[in-house]
């Protein structure tokens, strides 16, 4: 029998994964809950251009949990993390844990061990009184800054640094929420400072999370995870998907995570994100790169993702069977077998 899941928003990456939900064989459709009240009601199928399914929208939380589903797609935009519009994540992650249901969010949780023991615990309750998993795959970070650099660590024999640079290209995203309230491309200096201070807070826990499960898996001990941050700011104006960004105004910033131990670097994280990279010359181009100092020394580019939150979406939806199947409790990647894409190949 087909899983039947229901998808928990439905913005830029949640209508990829509906999508990709739809398409597959071994999912079935259960529920689809949406933030935006110009969607309720609306058949999910038309969300994404597909045939009708007969699974209506609705904005009912509590008729969600009712529902009989084996797994939640859960990916609220990040934006709503801060200005409380979607409640609070680890409130709602447990009470469809708690129901019944295995979640897979894309909000964090990719090593939960890192928000401490009170939430660890909560959780953990969750999952027993529901007999559920929950697993984080992550929007940003994900797969690139923990998954592949495990990987890549078990063809050495010494290692003395890793290395994840990831840069980013926001001109044909759509969403003003993810672009301008969030990243805070178009703002002054000074409002971007301002505003700034939530998302550095978010930021730092999100890739705190796959610097400590990396250290984790490797034996590492950390003293504590550093972060630093920077922006550059327009010398020109120009448009992007998500508005206009005036000459002044903030276009492209540069974070910098780094796990220490005794004050050196066990591993850094690169992140870097441009509102137009043909606009932004300072800082690297688009694409990902993760090199390991030690013996041997490796480099892996990943010069380009074409659609990097299709790719988010995909690995959140290949990752169901496993969880569904795993017993009970909170499974990073370090639990679960390799998410690949079986299911999805399509011969001509």
């Amino acid at each position: 029998m087909p899983f039947r899941v229901v998808q928990w928003a439905t913005g830029a990456v949640g209508r990829y994964a509906l999508r990709d939900v739809l398409a597959r064989a071994d999912l079935q459709l259960a529920g689809v809950l949406v933030y935006d009240p110009d969607k309720i009601g609306l058949d999910a199928g038309e969300l994404v251009g597909a045939a009708p399914t007969g699974v209506v929208c609705t904005d009912d939380v509590e008729q969600v949990l009712a529902l009989d589903a084996d797994c939640v797609l859960h990916m609220p935009l990040p934006s709503s993390y801060f200005d409380g519009s979607h409640g609070n994540d680890v409130e709602t992650i447990c009470a469809l844990l708690a129901s019944g249901k295995n979640v897979i969010t894309t909000t964090g949780f990719v090593y939960p061990k890192n928000y401490g023991h009170r939430v660890l615990e909560r959780i953990e309750a969750a999952c027993a009184r529901g007999g559920t998993s929950l697993h984080g795959t992550g929007i940003n970070p994900g797969f690139m800054s923990d998954f592949l650099p495990l990987a890549l660590s078990g063809l050495s024999s010494r290692i003395d640094h890793l290395y994840v640079r990831e840069s980013s290209d926001f001109r044909g995203h759509p969403s003003r929420q993810i672009v301008v309230d969030l990243i805070g491309f178009t703002r002054s200096a000074k409002d971007y400072t301002a505003a700034v201070r939530p998302y550095r807070a978010f930021q730092r826990a999100l890739f705190a999370e796959s610097v400590q499960l990396v250290a984790d898996a490797l034996g590492v001990v950390l003293d504590e995870v550093e972060e630093t941050d920077e922006f550059e700011l327009a010398t020109e104006e120009f448009e992007i998907s998500a508005g206009l960004v005036r000459e002044g105004t903030v276009c492209a910033s540069r974070w910098i995570f780094s796990g220490l131990v005794r004050g050196r670097p066990f591993m850094t994280i690169e992140c870097v994100y441009k509102a137009d990279s043909t606009r932004v010359e300072r800082w690297a181009e688009p694409g990902f790169t993760i090199h390991i100092e030690g013996v041997p020394q490796m480099t892996v580019a990943v010069e380009e993702v074409s659609h990097g939150l299709a790719a988010a979406a995909a690995h959140a939806v290949n990752a169901i069977p496993a969880v569904v199947t795993a017993s009970p409790g909170i499974k990073t990647l370090l639990d679960l077998p390799l998410p690949t894409g079986r299911g999805t190949v399509r011969l001509a």
